[in-house]
């Protein structure tokens, strides 16, 4: 997957946490034996390991499709239909990932997002997946999750099954098509597209608030959820739509949309929350 930075994240599989800083690193780096060495312990600690091609707050033309348990031909159809995968990864016996590279520009989030949703619509993919910021596993490293574990209780090897350096064939088509994806029950036009704030816009007014509440030197590391939630109520309180602010944190929250399974849910609960807040206990 051609790309100038790769996002890597460690994911500690026992308590669910994120191994301390992210990494951005190059192609060549890597794949340093230095780099590899420091990955591999860290696997080997119980981190799963995760990748993404890197385009700042857009998609970088890639869509991930989670293909556990589906039809052994899923990956066939999918080139018969145009939607060949750059990449296929067997992340534990009967489980696939598929990267569809589907532009060779980044992609806004939201239109990433409904192309991955139109892929596991189609091809029965899974669709806490279906979101255009989601990473996948990193071939080479072993599966840490312990339903994964194989017969012997070993963990699975990460494994590459197919990579061709190419885009879609059909990638033009599928972008038109996932543009006129209805919503999901539950989100609105307004949540899955916004057009009332840019990315730009959204990172400023995020970051504004970080800075006003000096977060990163108060908090090591912080807990983005309780930031979302502060940030989303200040925002609300100041009498902005609640589609924008929805907006707001789904594209200006550090690594949105993180470890939720479903984005759209946690937005709907978190302005919930930041709407309602619970009483302050009397002193």
């Amino acid at each position: 997957m051609p790309c100038d930075l790769y996002l890597v994240r460690l994911i500690h599989q026992p308590t669910r946490r994120a191994f301390p800083g992210e990494r951005l690193w190059t192609a060549a780096q890597l794949a340093h034996d230095a780099t590899v060495r420091f990955l591999r312990i860290r696997n080997r600690e119980g981190c799963d390991v995760y990748i993404q091609p890197f385009a700042a707050h857009r998609n970088a033309g890639y869509i991930l499709l989670d293909l556990d348990h589906t039809a052994p031909t899923v990956v066939q159809t999918m080139r018969a239909n145009g939607h060949e995968p750059c990449l296929v990864l067997q992340t534990s016996p009967g489980n696939l990932q598929a990267w569809v590279r589907v532009s060779p520009a980044p992609l806004e989030p939201a239109v990433a997002t409904a192309v991955a949703r139109h892929l596991a619509r189609t091809y029965g993919g899974d669709w806490g997946s279906a979101d255009g910021r989601h990473l996948g596993r990193l071939a080479g490293f072993t599966n840490q999750k312990p339903r994964r574990s194989l017969p012997s209780g070993q963990a699975p090897w990460v494994s590459v099954v197919h990579t061709t350096a190419s885009l879609a064939r059909n990638a033009g088509a599928l972008l038109e098509a996932a543009s006129r994806l209805p919503a999901p029950a539950g989100v609105t036009t307004q949540e899955v597209a916004p057009t009332s704030i840019t990315g730009v816009q959204a990172l400023e007014i995020y970051q504004c608030w970080m800075q006003r509440w000096r977060i990163t030197e108060r908090y090591a590391p912080p807990d983005w959820s309780i930031v979302d939630l502060w940030i989303a109520g200040e925002l609300l309180a100041q009498g902005r739509p609640a589609g924008e602010v929805a907006a707001i944190v789904r594209l200006g929250s550090p690594q949105f949309p993180r470890r939720h399974g479903n984005p759209e849910d946690y937005l709907r609960r978190t302005l919930a929350r930041a709407a309602f807040p619970a009483p302050r206990r009397a002193v």
